[in-house]
């Protein structure tokens, strides 16, 4: 909470705005329509072939890398350029004062691999349990776009804000990379 209360008005309606709300949005369509194309129609397996046939666990650990790595490169252009245009404020936070910001490098594709390994490594394991446990394989195109649908906005929920906020706080100038 405190850090949400440091932070300046118009970034933290930025973070409501477009980093949970058009996040949201987006991911929800993206998700759904991916889902619903992978499948055609036919009902998707637990476990399959990766890049041959869309199951629940194979397409469940691709989002977990994937989702982060555009989302970086989609979230970060997106406030750099709204900073540059003068739209938002940039935040004067240094590494010293909010030591998290330490782990992201400066370049967009950098900061998205790393945190789309991250996020995979973090999630996949208990996802995967969860998967097989609880037999989710077998279900239909209904079921699975629906899934995919709840998974993408709840994964964009949970890494769009802090790249939001990796990215207002970054410098300004010749230290980005394009």
């Amino acid at each position: 909470m405190a850090l949400w209360r440091s932070l300046p008005a118009p970034n933290r309606r930025w973070i409501v705005l477009n980093a949970l709300l058009v996040s949201a949005l987006i991911n929800l369509v993206v998700n759904a329509a991916l889902a619903w194309l992978g499948v055609r129609g036919a009902d998707v397996p637990l476990m399959g072939v990766p890049l041959l046939e869309t199951s629940t666990i194979v397409d469940t650990v691709g989002t977990f890398f994937i989702l982060p790595l555009l989302t970086c490169l989609l979230c970060t252009s997106a406030v750099w350029y709204e900073r540059r245009n003068r739209e938002l404020p940039s935040l004067d936070w240094t590494r010293d004062s909010h030591p998290w910001l330490a782990a992201p490098p400066w370049s967009r594709l950098g900061r998205g691999l790393r945190l789309g390994t991250l996020v995979t490594l973090l999630l996949a394991p208990p996802a995967v349990i969860l998967l097989v446990a609880t037999d989710f394989g077998g279900i239909s195109t209904g079921q699975f776009v629906l899934y995919k649908a709840i998974l993408g906005v709840a994964l964009g929920a949970l890494v769009t804000p802090p790249i939001a906020l990796w990215a207002m706080s970054d410098p300004l100038g010749d230290e980005i990379s394009p």
